[in-house]
């Protein structure tokens, strides 16, 4: 999946959340939040599109993969983007990813304990189980099953590289459209079906977290359904909140 770089119009669009401090956007697949050594198309390049008066874009507090979609955290100014840093750092922030795997696992839900580390240097961030790694905790949760697939809910404890995707593959059960850790093709269908779903921010001392759900994009719709998912997004509803209410941290 290769996504073209969007117009002003499509980023703003894909504002999911705003105040004085961040933006939440739900992130295409198939498009760098980086641009990488070979140029091509990124998200940071059509951020002059959501500074919304301020007089510098907003910045990324956080990555996905290419590949992912959903939830993408910005900052909209120094202060934020600092004190988002800080909570993403130490785990403050909660994060449920969708994801459709190949096969099934035996339980309903459980954790995944499996330490990474670097495969290798030549191939940069990929990663590996790796009993000397860095400690690597998912907690996941069975939402559907269909034919040698299964839909889940995963809650990152740690925020380790392509976490979700190696936790999977070691567990038996890869990501469909995993072309590194599993058994997708390296171009064409089907892609690779991990979302960002949700994210919780408790930002702002004085109120309640931010909890932004972004929506199940089209090229998983099908196995989704596949699951048993009933194709509705009832959760969804993009909020635009007062700015001038929440300008200031605590």
């Amino acid at each position: 999946m290769d996504t073209p770089q969007p117009t002003p119009e499509e980023m703003q669009a894909r504002v999911l959340h705003r105040d004085g401090l961040m933006l939440v956007i739900d992130k295409p697949a198939g498009i760098a939040v980086h641009k990488g050594p070979k140029g091509g198309p990124n998200l940071e390049a059509s951020f002059d599109a959501l500074r919304y008066g301020l007089p510098r874009p907003p910045v990324l507090a956080h990555r996905l993969d290419r590949d992912t979609s959903g939830c993408l955290v910005l900052g909209r100014h120094r202060k934020a983007t600092a004190s988002l840093g800080l909570l993403f750092k130490h785990g403050k922030i909660d994060k449920t990813y969708w994801a459709v795997v190949e096969g099934s696992p035996e339980a309903n839900e459980g954790e995944i304990d499996i330490p990474l580390g670097r495969l290798d240097a030549e191939r940069g961030w990929w990663q590996k189980p790796d009993p000397n790694g860095l400690p690597s905790r998912t907690t996941w949760k069975v939402m559907g099953r269909g034919d040698g697939l299964t839909w889940l809910a995963m809650e990152p404890i740690t925020g380790r590289t392509h976490q979700l995707r190696v936790h999977c593959a070691a567990s038996g059960w890869p990501i469909v459209g995993d072309n590194i850790y599993g058994n997708g093709p390296r171009f064409g269908e089907p892609s690779l079906h991990l979302h960002a779903r949700e994210i919780v921010i408790p930002l702002s001392k004085n109120k309640p977290p931010v909890r932004v759900v972004a929506p199940a994009p089209a090229h998983l719709h099908e196995r989704l359904k596949a699951c048993g998912w009933n194709g509705e997004d009832t959760e969804v509803h993009p909020v635009i909140a007062s700015e001038a209410k929440q300008s200031t941290l605590g």
